[in-house]
């Protein structure tokens, strides 16, 4: 078995539906799960307004926000990884 369907990651389930806390977003699925994940995963959405973050497109395979130039695969996040940017990935070791 590869490792991506031992993680749950060669999932064909897509998202229908997104939500946002002040610290959290949650993505729902085509399968019936949702996902919660921080925020902070994600520095340009954790610094958008709350319109931008409402204006979001969704594909089969995730997330598009044109306006914040953010894209979130739905296997990135069943695999835990957040932004993965040299950008993101300074600001998240700056986090620990």
């Amino acid at each position: 078995m590869s490792k991506s369907k031992q993680l749950g990651t060669n999932s064909s389930a897509s998202p229908v539906k997104v939500s946002f806390d002040d610290h959290r977003m949650q993505v729902e699925l085509s399968d019936g799960r949702t996902l919660g994940v921080p925020l902070a995963w994600f520095p340009r959405l954790l610094d958008a307004t709350r319109e931008q973050l409402e204006n979001y497109e969704l594909s089969p395979c995730g997330l598009h926000w044109e306006e914040l130039d953010e894209d979130i695969s739905v296997a990135g996040l069943l695999a835990g990884r957040g932004d993965e940017t040299r950008e993101g990935k300074a600001r998240r070791s700056l986090e620990v």
